[in-house]
């Protein structure tokens, strides 16, 4: 498996708008893609900005190069990113996964759908 890594930044005013266009737009394509195994968007205050991270999964560098073409470091960025954002990363890191691990949430917590004995959601918080 391989990671790809990539940072965009944006104004704390338009924070909102990267992760619309990640949802909206960005998801359903990579989700048509063969090879594409799932994504993370995490975001972090530096200065006067805001910087997002995005994470995808990706079978093999192949399946990488059938997303972005013949230059697999150069970033993938729309234009609905492009005006979401004040700045951003050209280039993309990508990582072999060596080690893959998951946590279970203890056996004891609810899925989310079921209903608690008053009728109300229930969820499993950490």
């Amino acid at each position: 498996m391989i990671i790809r890594e990539w940072r965009g930044r944006a104004m704390p005013s338009r924070a909102d708008a990267y992760p619309k266009h990640f949802r909206d737009i960005v998801v359903p394509e990579l989700r048509s893609l063969s090879g594409f195994l799932g994504a993370h968007l995490s975001k972090r205050q530096i200065g006067d900005q805001v910087e997002f991270l995005v994470l995808t999964r990706w079978q093999s560098m192949e399946a990488i190069g059938a997303f972005t073409g013949s230059s697999v470091d150069k970033a993938v960025v729309e234009p609905g990113a492009i005006a979401a954002l004040i700045d951003f990363d050209d280039i993309v890191q990508h990582y072999i996964v060596i080690e893959d691990v998951s946590v279970s949430p203890p056996s004891n917590s609810r899925d989310p759908s079921e209903k608690s004995a008053s009728g109300q959601s229930s969820t499993y918080r950490r």
